[in-house]
């Protein structure tokens, strides 16, 4: 195929190829020219181009198939306008001569056709420059066509249409002849013709005046006629055509031309009167409408009908959506006309009738809810309700005038009820895709909208009332506030009007409808509603016999009633389960013999009330077993079920009374039996076991004499197909934008489809998706599909032997029938059958013996011949779910066999394409028939059968089937890929594109055939790649086709081939064609363009972004996407179809499309991608008038600029979104919290100003968030403002999210604020409206979380700015303490919970804030004194504002602490487990009822951890001793207390004393945390952890808490094992901290407990009898401690855990291991080096809480552990800094050392031998290191050695063997050659020779002394290099010189002659000194400094050597007097500059 890609063709490897390979290499390279073309110079074109037009026109001459000519066309035509023209003539009449040849053989037609195709692509692309040439091959054309097939009419029609887009105004002269050609091929008889006539006429409309003025009314008529028995492509294309021209010929201009043709203009009342005959009289027009009219035949055929409906679409649609604003009243009336009484005959059916009322319905839905935005919308529906008030006046006038005309007024009564149904709909619609943006519309008093509907609930109409009950239903989904109103309202109007049957009836609906809504609406009705509704219907149903003339009624409202209350579920209906079991059990007789007396007794009217009863009982069980699973325990289904078998006996008995009692019962009867066989099917099969033979007798019948003679095949099979295999059957059965009334075209003309009144039970059922009201099939039909769904349940049940005689009852039944009947008996068995096979499928059942087989098989076979062709799909279906179930291979092969000998034989279509489709199925569910011939035998017959010409069909069905035998057979096929794949390209390349089945079917095999070979693809073997060109090409042929399906066909091949091989996937091609395609009308087609676009974006985001505009910017003519990509980018035109697209699954594909588009992008194009958010919210600000802000204080305070923030653009003209809907606006709202989050991901620069400011002017392409933060508060403060509440939320969050995010940024123009506080005024205003009154809970839960977040954030630090938002949280806090009986009772009680708990939860994260703030001021306070004066100010900010954040919440802690206490009481009640539940208060808790418990919990859950703390921060805060005077019980709204829950009044006790209530409140805290921290569930929020720890923190801050924990060990071991289960399950570093805290104060307690108990026992029993003292702490006199029981070891446990987490080499276990015996140190982290230095800390801790005996048994393992993490960590880092833990652990030795009980006397000895082992471990450690001793710290070590020598007695060091190997250590150590080590030496040495005890200090005076003062010695050689070496000898004659200090009189003379002359030695003379080195020059100052104080101390010794030594004094005099003259200068120095002198003297002070 390479060869293939040059300019020319080249011949040669042409010729050598087959002939089907020719036809692949002339496609493959026309396509390559195609692309070459218009990029090649025209010179090289010129140079060719005679070469090029040979070639190209000898091909025409080639018979090309469809693709082929219409390449080599476009081809010619781009070569001629970028080449030279002149040759054009000789190709043009080249193709005029091929189409005047006479050749009429089929073998010649290919050839023709090319030469049309190619004259409308020359005339297309060259147009004028033709010249006059083009009257001549019109006229050519326009004869061929006389005798031309269909194939030649279609091309032709497609040729005059690109001739005369070409051509344009110059065309004139012909226009006439094509009119008339185009007019005739408008009702072809083929469709293809018809849709291309109509492309044709749309085209000519451009220029032809005359079909918009003169010839208009014949247009219309043609058009109608076009309609009838058209398709649904047809119906489209000539809808748009008759739209267009009623368009035009509405706006057109009064033109010169038009002047000519003598034209007036033309009013919308006529256009609409045009389009009005259409829709009422179809297509006999004006002309014949009379004499039908006379006869009263209604002729409307149902296509026409369609037809014309969506010609009005597309009228207004063109005419735009201002248009229809400006004119909508008209256009309503008119609309609403076409279903009034003025044209009876539309209506006089009740099918014509529901049919009529969904065109309408359409109409208005597809232009009021498409169009219009919701401003206009509103407006709408304004018009609409006085449309209602228009017809409510009518029926009132009608219904009061009891005069003569009575008979007139009833019928004009029923006549306005369909437009009231219209109306309803459209309003009930509207509200409900406004949802709360709704809310001005229902509070406008002067429109009623409420009113309006309430009052036609009266209406004598049931479907009106009914559609008024909807209207309802739909405004309390959108508008949750109004439920509980509307519910009140309609209750007591039903309880007023109870004698009125339309109101019992009316209102029933309603409450009904109400009910339905509530499950959608989550903030749910009162709970108290659900008792008043069962009254309701209880008394209904017990009235209904007192009052004949409405018991039917009554009887129909109770059941309804109790039915639609079962969908409130199991909380509610629990309650009055009783009662409706009672109810139920009534209403059936209880013995077969009370049922023989009914039956004598009634008469037709008792019996209607009596099965409208008994069907109602029977609906609302199953609504109960549906909607309540959850309650149906054994119990309860035993009582359900003894009413069954009197029901099903009815059911028998029901022929007979419809026999004794006429006809009037017929409809009650099928109701009935329609009920019961829908509960039955519900219910589990066992229940009713007894009664399968009488149920499945009554099915059987149903099955097989059915009533109705309708075909119900369109409902019944659809479910029981395959959804692939419902492709094959047309337009009609997929989903596409006018499925809506389309439906009714399925149904045959006997059925519209269905309707709300057939069935008023469906009311207040779920709404099947897509749909907006429940369309329930009459009752006829509802039965046989109930009658299936069951026959399907039962059957499997049954036993074997059963099953065959219920099977040869169907079979002869349907023998027995004959034609049309036969074929709905077999249609009913067979998808009875089916239904049956898919559930013994699914419960694994087998069918049952050879006998039972073979009737199935018989039953399937005679269905899979039948001439309907979804009941051959269904058959198929059918058949191999027969095989699936038998699951026996010789039995499947036998199936095979059988089709396989048909298809060999038949010759009819009928037989071949359903068996070569059960070929297919049987694959479909055996996972492919092992073997290979019968693979092969498959593919040979179905490759056969789809080359058949003759049949389309046939060709499509096997094509399908093959698809599937491709796609199922798996690894098996590959051998056929090849030969597969060839078929496929040869078919797409000859195949008319007229078939367009055969083209779909051929799309679904190319898809099968590229999953198949899968990633094999991406290779580059010859094999492989052909195939891979073979794919591309066939990609590219269906690209081309002119049918929607088939391009998406080809959408979602390129789609998977770019998975399998995305290299070889042209991106920039695929994405132009996905653009273009974007906003086809085409559902299916833009469902394939979103699911490609989202597969591609999760890779290559960017490139495709960039792609479409580029595409954009090129602005070719074959590229007009009809979305603005240019402005707004593709994400921008996907956002816009977002908007407009009204399909879930789409709308779903488009935001997961557009959020990977974010994720990729967001970062880099921050700025465009904020506008596109800002654009969508701020569409919407014009609309608010933002929320009637009121800013007018705020202003004056915030800068002027944000002042401004808070106007809404709307005087911008131009908006790429034209009023978004809110559900649009949501998700912008969401794609900016989005995108916060991926900057945060994507670096601090995006939160930090002065960062990003400097990296913006480095590069200005650089973009950062916080340069956007304006923008960001803006989109928040619109989107919180908005009228939607979903908005609201959203914009509330996206607050919270900003507020977090920005809190910390600092404002570098104003140092110490922050950037965040210019827009409190913004942030002020949109909290605001969030607290008004009618504000839904669920908005002020969110707000308070988002006031709590900014006074928490410390943003503000003023607190008069503070308090405006503090306020709100005031005002909430004074709702709150109404407490429950003051909430509003418009939602259910858990939202009052909600918002409640959401007020306590801000306050208490505000107290948590203001609290540490307190905490941290004390180290700011420190800190500030440390750093210069200039922090002074800010620190007096600080401070003013936390204690002032404090002040403002003091105010109301007392009545916060008693609502938090409240809150954590009721939570700890929730948390009970189940078994506890009996002993729950019956009333429920503080703020929560005892029915809402439920839905209360969540809530609890989600707030009651900072509640938790902040109690636990106000009682430290009080120090549990503040107990308010007036906290007697009485004053509380509820006993603070637990224990005191679930006493009685009378045995309570009645006021407390404080102790005791303290220890309940501790007790409460301590339980709820406790009860948490044992098990966390894995997704617990850390925040819940921390909270929990810190709660218990602050807790054991106070002494009081601190004493109950130490004195009940008990207590305190339990919560250490729970903080060591935490810690081992909880990674992270900041809970296993805040656990270790709690650890030490638990710790702390148990020490001042010990302490306590020890001071005590000494004082009582003084000082006498201290021998016989008890010995305190653990261990007592034994030593003993018990796991479990002691506090100690579960301390030791858990620090042991902690430590071997850090370190494993400390576990004695682990260290065997080879794993962590490599020796090297590890570096820990930052947070594990904390972690650990706390358990150290702890550890030291220990043996203060042990006895002498508990402590000497501790001992050894804390030992270990401090040295032993000394030894891990003590490793050397660069700066000479010693490692945390390494501080930690010297701390900690430190402090175990010096523990009292080292003295103690029972335990001395002992930890004396302990200590002295310890330090030999230490000292060994350095032996251990031999060749790591570079690694080691010695200075640690040595640290470590000198804590031991200066820590314990005497007695432990003095060891002579220990003690020299210490001195050794000492020695070593001081002849490092590392500075700093021999500094710190020093150090050490300094202090150890201080030591108090002699025989401590002297052994190492002696060891080390001289060698100290050998080195001093020496530096008179060597000077000092740098600092560190100048500081060793400092630091070596500090030794020397505190060694003298401490000396004994006799040798201190001798040391201080060693000392001077060493100090004298480092003196400079004056010369030296001013050349000399900076650390000589320091060292030169110390020794002078020193020799000044050591000289007169020791003066007797220092005149001495003075005198011996004159070259000593000469130096020492010099020096002196250079250091006098040198401080002159500094003086003088100091004067000049004063300021310097003061930070000097602040550093030395540092120092």
């Amino acid at each position: 195929m390479e060869l293939a890609h040059s300019l020319l063709l080249n011949e040669e490897v042409y010729n050598q190829l087959g002939e089907f390979q020719k036809a692949e290499f002339i496609f493959e390279w026309l396509q390559f020219l195609e692309k070459l073309l218009p990029v090649t110079s025209r010179a090289d074109i010129r140079e060719n181009q005679k070469k090029l037009v040979e070639q190209l026109t000898s091909l025409l001459n080639n018979s090309p198939g469809p693709p082929t000519r219409r390449l080599v066309a476009k081809n010619l035509a781009v070569l001629y306008s970028t080449g030279d023209t002149f040759s054009v003539y000789q190709t043009i009449d080249k193709c005029n001569e091929l189409i005047r040849s006479k050749d009429d053989s089929p073998s010649y037609l290919p050839t023709k056709l090319a030469a049309v195709v190619c004259l409308g692509y020359l005339y297309k692309k060259l147009g004028r420059i033709l010249g006059n040439s083009f009257t001549d091959t019109v006229g050519n054309v326009l004869k061929a066509m006389k005798n031309a097939e269909s194939q030649g009419r279609y091309e032709i029609m497609l040729s005059l249409q690109n001739i005369l887009n070409g051509l344009g105004a110059a065309a004139i002269p012909c226009h006439r002849d094509i009119y008339k050609a185009a007019r005739s091929c408008l009702t072809d008889r083929s469709m293809a013709v018809r849709c291309a006539a109509a492309k044709c006429l749309l085209e000519l409309q451009n220029e032809a005046v005359f079909m918009w003025s003169t010839d208009l009314d014949s247009v219309v008529t043609l058009c109608f006629k076009s309609f009838e028995g058209s398709n649904y492509d047809v119906r489209l294309a000539v809808a748009k055509l008759l739209g267009t021209v009623l368009a035009r010929a509405l706006t057109s201009k009064q033109t010169t031309a038009s002047a000519r043709h003598n034209f007036r203009r033309i009013s919308l009342e006529e256009v609409m009167e045009l389009l009005g005959t259409g829709f009422l009289r179809g297509s006999c027009g004006f002309l014949r409408a009379s004499g039908d009219m006379l006869k009263g035949t209604s002729s409307v055929s149902r296509d026409v009908r369609v037809g014309v409906t969506q010609a009005y679409v597309v009228f207004v649609s063109t005419l735009g959506a201002q248009w229809l604003e400006r004119n909508f009243s008209a256009f309503l009336s008119h609309i609403l006309d076409l279903v009034s009484q003025s044209h009876p005959r539309v209506i006089q059916s009740q099918m014509d009738a529901i049919g009529c009322r969904r065109c309408v319905s359409f109409i208005l839905r597809a232009t009021v809810g498409g169009l219009l935005g919701e401003k206009a919308q509103i407006a709408a529906a304004k018009e609409i309700c006085q449309a209602i008030w228009k017809l409510k006046k009518v029926v009132d006038t009608a219904m009061s005038d009891n005069n003569l005309e009575t008979r007139i007024s009833t019928t004009d009564v029923t006549a306005s009820q369909h437009v009231l149904v219209c109306a309803l709909q459209e309003l009930g619609s509207l509200i409900h895709g406004l949802g709360t943006t709704a809310a001005p519309l229902l509070q406008d008093s002067s429109t009623g909208v409420l009113e309006a509907v309430i009052s036609v609930i009266l209406h004598p109409s049931v479907s009106v009332r009914l559609t008024a009950a909807w209207c309802l239903r739909c405004i309390a989904v959108a508008l949750p506030y109004y439920v509980s109103l509307l519910l009140d309202r309609c209750i007591e109007r039903l309880s007023a009007l109870k004698s009125s049957p339309e109101g019992v009836t009316g209102y029933s609906f309603a409450v009904a409808a109400l009910l339905g809504a509530v499950k959608h609406c989550p903030l749910g009705i009162p709970h108290g509603k659900g008792k008043v509704i069962m009254t309701v219907a209880e008394d209904l149903l017990c009235s209904a016999s007192q009052n004949s003339r409405i018991s039917l009624q009554r009887t129909q409202a109770g059941w309804l009633l109790i039915a639609a209350l079962m969908t409130l579920g199991p909380a509610v209906v629990q309650h009055h389960l009783p009662r409706m079991l009672l109810l139920w059990k009534c209403i059936f007789p209880s013995c077969p013999k009370d049922l023989e007396t009914e039956k004598t007794r009634g008469d037709s009217f008792t019996w209607q009330v009596t099965l409208e009863g008994r069907a109602g009982a029977l609906c609302a069980i199953k609504s109960f077993v549906s909607h309540c699973a959850g309650l149906l325990t054994d119990e309860v289904v035993q009582r359900l079920l003894p009413p069954l078998p009197s029901a099903v006996d009815l059911l028998t008995q029901l022929s007979s009374i419809y026999k004794s009692y006429g006809n009037s019962l017929k409809t009650p009867s099928t109701v009935y039996r329609h009920k019961l066989y829908e509960l039955l099917a519900v219910l589990p099969p066992k229940t009713y076991e007894g009664s399968f033979c009488a149920v499945l007798k009554e099915l059987v019948a149903d099955l097989t004499v059915p009533d109705s003679q309708i075909d119900a095949s369109t409902f019944l099979l659809p479910p029981l197909c395959h959804e692939n295999d419902l492709l094959l059957l047309g337009p009609l059965l997929q989903e596409t934008d006018h499925r809506f009334i389309e439906e009714q075209l399925l149904l045959g003309n006997s059925i519209a489809g269905g309707s709300l009144e057939y069935d008023p039970y469906s009311i207040y059922e779920k709404v099947v998706k897509g749909d907006s009201v429940p369309k329930p099939l009459p009752p006829v039909l509802s039965v046989i599909s109930a009658a299936t769904r069951l026959f399907g349940v039962m059957f499997s049940h049954v036993a074997e032997a059963h099953r065959l005689q219920v099977l040869e009852q169907l079979l002869n039944s349907v023998k027995q029938t004959k034609g049309s009947r036969q074929q709905i008996v077999q249609l009913n068995v067979v998808s009875a059958f089916s239904t049956s096979l898919k559930h013994l499928a699914n419960c694994k059942g087998s069918l049952g013996p050879e006998e039972v087989r073979r009737s199935a098989l018989a039953v399937v076979m005679g269905a899979l011949e039948s001439n309907n062709p979804l009941l051959r799909c269904a058959a198929a279906e059918c058949l191999a779910r027969l095989a699936q179930v038998v699951s026996d291979s010789a039995f499947t092969a036998g199936l095979a066999q059988v089709s396989f000998d048909k298809l060999k034989s038949a010759r009819d279509v009928v037989s071949r394409t359903g068996h070569s489709l059960a070929l297919g199925c049987l694959y479909r569910y055996l996972g492919g028939i092992g073997s290979t011939q019968h693979l092969n035998a498959c593919v040979g017959i179905l490759y056969t059968l789809s080359q058949d010409s003759t049949s389309p069909d046939v060709q499509a069905w096997a094509l399908h089937s093959l698809a599937l035998i491709v796609d199922l057979a798996g690894p098996l096929y590959h051998v056929h890929v090849e030969p597969t794949l060839s078929l496929v390209l040869m078919l797409l390349l000859t195949v008319p594109p007229a078939y367009t089945e055969v083209h779909q079917s051929l799309g679904r095999c190319l898809n099968a055939l590229i999953t198949t070979l899968g990633p094999e693809l991406q290779g580059s073997s010859t094999t492989v790649s052909a195939l891979r060109t073979s794919c591309l090409l066939g990609c590219a042929v269906m690209q081309d086709n002119p049918d929607c399906l088939v391009q998406a066909q080809a959408i979602s091949c390129l789609q998977q081939l770019h998975m399998f091989a995305p290299r070889h996937v042209n991106l920039s091609s695929l994405v132009s064609c996905l653009c273009v395609n974007l906003c086809s009308s085409y559902l299916l087609l833009r469902r394939a363009v979103v699911a490609c676009l989202r597969q591609l974006v999760q890779r290559e985001a960017a490139e495709v972004s960039e792609y479409a505009v580029a595409l954009v910017k090129e602005s070719r003519e074959d590229f007009t996407p009809d979305v603005n990509i240019r402005e707004i980018g593709l994400e921008g035109a996907l956002l816009g179809l977002l908007d407009k697209e009204l399909d879930q699954r789409l709308c779903q594909d488009i935001k997961e499309t557009l959020t990977h588009m974010l994720t990729s992008m967001a970062v880099e194009k921050l700025s465009f991608w904020l506008k596109l958010c800002k654009d969508v919210l701020a569409a919407s600000a014009d609309f608010n008038t933002v929320a009637s802000v009121d800013t007018t204080q705020e202003e004056e305070t915030a800068k002027v600029d944000d002042g401004s923030v808070l106007t809404s653009d709307s005087d911008e003209r131009f908006h790429p979104f034209s009023n978004p809907r809110w559900s649009t606006r949501v998700f912008a709202a969401e794609c900016v919290c989005k995108i916060i989050s991926q900057c945060e991901n994507a670096g601090s620069a995006h939160f930090d100003i002065t960062l990003a400011q400097e990296r913006k002017q480095r590069d200005s392409r650089d973009d950062f968030l916080v340069l956007h933060l304006a923008d960001l508060i803006r989109m928040a403060f619109m989107a919180a403002t908005d009228h939607s509440d979903q908005l609201r939320l959203s914009g509330l969050q996206t607050l919270l999210i900003v507020v977090r995010k920005f809190a910390a940024v600092p404002e570098p123009e104003f140092p110490g604020h922050v950037i965040l506080e210019q827009y409190q005024a913004n942030v002020g205003a949109a909290l605001r409206p969030a607290f008004a009154p009618e504000t839904p809970p669920d908005v002020t839960a969110k707000a308070c979380q988002v006031c709590s977040a900014w006074i928490a954030s410390g943003v503000v630090s003023d607190l008069n700015d503070l308090r405006r938002v503090h306020q709100l949280l005031v005002s909430s806090l004074v709702k709150v303490q109404a407490g429950k009986e003051a909430q509003s009772q418009q939602y259910n009680e858990s939202t009052s919970t909600m918002e409640i708990l959401a007020v306590l939860k801000a306050w208490a994260e505000v107290y948590i804030v203001a609290v540490e703030k307190q905490k941290n001021q004390c180290d700011a306070h420190n800190h500030c004194l440390k750093v210069a004066n200039s922090a002074e100010e800010s620190y007096k900010g600080v401070t003013s504002s936390a204690g002032g954040l404090l002040d403002l919440v003091q105010a109301d802690l007392g009545t916060l602490s008693k609502l938090w206490l409240s809150a954590l009481q009721d939570f700890a009640l929730l948390t009970l487990p189940s078994e506890y539940v009996s002993q729950l208060p019956a009333e429920g808790g503080t703020f929560y009822t005892a029915e809402t418990i439920e839905n209360a919990r969540p809530h609890y859950y989600n707030s009651w951890a900072l509640i938790l703390y902040a109690t636990a921060l106000w009682l430290t805060s009080t120090g549990f001793i503040v107990v308010d005077p007036d906290e007697g019980v009485t004053n509380l709204s509820r006993p603070v207390t637990p224990t005191t829950m679930c006493q009685d009044s009378s045995t309570r006790p009645l006021v407390k004393s404080p102790e005791d209530v303290n220890t309940d409140r501790f007790h409460l805290i301590l339980g709820i945390t406790v009860e948490f921290l044992c098990s966390p569930r894995s997704d617990a929020a850390m925040e819940n952890i921390i909270a929990c720890l810190r709660a218990l923190q602050a807790l054991f801050d106070v002494p009081w808490s601190r004493s109950k924990i130490g004195g009940d060990q008990e207590l305190g071991v339990e919560l250490l094992n729970v903080l060591h289960r935490l810690i081992l399950t909880r990674e992270s570093p900041d809970i296993q901290l805040a656990a270790l805290e709690v650890v030490r104060l638990i710790l702390f307690a148990a020490q001042e407990h010990v302490k306590e108990k020890r001071r005590s026992a000494e004082v009582d029993d003084g000082a006498a009898e201290k021998e016989t003292l008890p010995e305190f702490g653990e261990g007592k006199d034994t030593g003993g401690l018990v796991p479990g029981k002691s506090l100690v070891f579960a301390t030791l446990e858990l620090c042991v855990c902690i430590l071997v987490r850090q370190l494993p080499q400390l576990n004695p276990k682990l260290t065997c291991s080879p794993a962590v015996q490599s020796g090297k140190h590890l570096l820990l982290s930052e947070d594990g080096s904390r972690l650990v230095a706390v358990a150290l800390v702890i550890l030291s801790d220990v043996p203060a809480i042990c006895s002498p005996e508990g402590s000497v048994s501790v001992l050894p393992t804390i030992l270990y552990l401090i040295i032993g993490v000394l030894k891990e960590t003590a490793v050397k880092l660069r700066d000479g800094q010693l490692p945390l833990t390494v501080a930690a652990s010297l701390q900690a030795l430190k402090g175990l050392l010096s523990s009292p009980m080292a003295r103690a006397e029972k335990s001395r000895t002992a930890w004396t031998d302990l200590l002295r082992s310890a330090l030999v471990t230490v000292l060994d450690c350095w032996d251990q290191v031999d060749g790591l001793l570079q690694e080691l710290d010695e200075v640690s070590l040595l640290t470590a050695i000198t804590v031991f020598v200066m820590s314990t007695s005497p007695e432990v060091t003095t060891v002579e063997c220990l003690q020299k190997r210490c001195i050794e250590k000492f020695k070593i150590t001081l002849d490092s050659k590392d500075p700093l080590v021999q500094c710190k030496c020093y150090q050490l040495l300094h202090s150890i020779f201080q030591h108090p005890n002699k025989t401590v200090s002297h052994p190492y005076i002696h060891s080390l002394a001289p060698s100290i003062v050998g080195k001093l010695q020496e530096t008179e050689k060597a000077k000092p290099e740098n600092a560190a070496e100048l500081q060793v000898i400092q630091e070596g004659i500090k030794v020397v010189t505190a060694l003298t200090a401490t000396a004994e009189e006799e040798h201190r003379a001798h040391l201080v002659a060693c000392l001077l002359p060493i100090l004298i030695s480092f003196l400079l003379d004056e010369n030296a000194l001013a050349s000399a080195t900076k650390s000589a020059k320091n060292l030169h100052e110390f020794a002078l400094q020193n020799l000044m104080q050591v000289g007169p101390q020791y003066s007797s010794v220092f005149k001495k050597l003075m005198a011996s030594s004159p070259t000593m004094k000469a130096r020492l005099e010099s020096a002196v007097k250079g250091n006098q003259e040198s401080v002159k200068v500094k003086t003088a120095k100091h004067a000049k500059n004063p300021g310097k002198s003061s930070s000097i003297q602040l550093k030395t002070n540092f120092l």
